[in-house]
């Protein structure tokens, strides 16, 4: 290791940038959550894969603006779906 490092073009922020995402914090209810990870996990991959691809399936069918609201609804009606399958 180097006694001295230069850092004036140093740049803060994620190591390697992740194309095409955004990490960004939001609260849902911790019941859905709790489903999400337990249905990834029995599907072998991760929740948040899953809410997003449940998300773009949404959007994909609706031209309804995507808020809060509609956020809990598509991941109810999605869970809903799924439970039934």
């Amino acid at each position: 290791m180097k006694k001295e490092y230069d850092f004036k073009n140093a740049k803060r922020g994620q190591v390697v940038p992740t194309k095409g995402k955004t990490r960004v914090t939001m609260y849902l209810d911790t019941a859905i959550l709790d489903e999400f990870r337990a249905r990834a996990d029995k599907a072998g991959y991760g929740y948040q894969t899953m809410i997003n691809e449940v998300l773009r399936e949404y959007l994909a069918k609706s031209g309804k603006p995507l808020d809060e609201t509609v956020i809990r609804m598509v991941i109810r009606e999605e869970l809903d779906r799924i439970a039934h399958h």
